[in-house]
């Protein structure tokens, strides 16, 4: 079975200096048909206003992942890390038994980022943050892994049994990944279009399914997705 959710029938949030398009319900957008996908929670499409962003705020027991498109993320947290992500990092930040942090567009462009929620696996445990790189050259045309529960690969280290991987494809690129029986895949669009399973996808789109073999892309026109391979 596979399942196809198109761009405008997220939810939409527009605060003036930030745009926000959720997959699934968030704040004042609530859909019962779309609270999640197995651990995966949140699938935020953020873009923050040059000189603002979110001021400080706590969380709890939450993997969060960013991961930036255009622009630049400024990021401090009560962890007392400090750093500026662009576009190819991957932050990770697992709220635990709680933290305070906040996020910011320092720069005189719109930041456009991904927010990430994904349940962890335990709860109560110390926050912790991480962030890694990946250039444009090791997502062309195939599926680096980007996020997982055990850190391989290079990967960023989450506390659920998800692996997280990125793809950059255009032209005759075109990438396969194989899923494990009883393992269920989400894929989203983050920019350009192309076609999954057979299925043609655009910016903001996204295809979920439970039962697939595999998961091929190809015929990509300035394309970047990140596929989410859960239990």
């Amino acid at each position: 079975m596979i399942e196809i959710r198109k761009s405008e029938d997220r939810g939409h949030a527009d605060h003036g200096w930030l745009r926000s398009y959720h997959t699934f319900s968030f704040a004042d957008y609530y859909d019962a048909q779309h609270m999640g996908f197995g651990h995966l929670r949140v699938i935020n499409e953020d873009r923050i206003q040059p000189g603002t962003g979110f001021g400080t705020h706590g969380h709890r027991d939450m993997e969060i992942i960013s991961y930036v498109l255009e622009g630049e993320l400024a990021h401090q947290d009560s962890m007392g890390n400090g750093s500026i992500i662009v576009p190819g990092d991957v932050q990770r930040m697992s709220a635990g038994k709680g933290v305070l942090h906040s996020e910011f567009n320092h720069a005189q462009d719109v930041t456009h980022f991904l927010q990430i929620w994904i349940e962890p696996s335990v709860i109560g445990i110390p926050p912790s943050y991480e962030k890694k790189h990946f250039d444009a050259a090791s997502k062309r045309g195939r599926l680096p892994l980007v996020a997982s529960p055990d850190g391989r690969e290079g990967s960023v280290t989450i506390h659920q049994d998800a692996f997280v991987y990125a793809a950059l494809l255009d032209g005759a690129d075109r990438a396969v990944h194989n899923l494990q029986a009883g393992r269920r895949a989400y894929l989203h669009v983050a920019r350009g279009r192309l076609t999954v399973n057979g299925q043609p996808l655009e910016a903001g789109d996204a295809l979920r399914t439970v039962d697939a073999a595999e998961i091929a892309l190809d015929r990509g026109k300035d394309a970047e997705v990140l596929l989410f391979d859960l239990a």
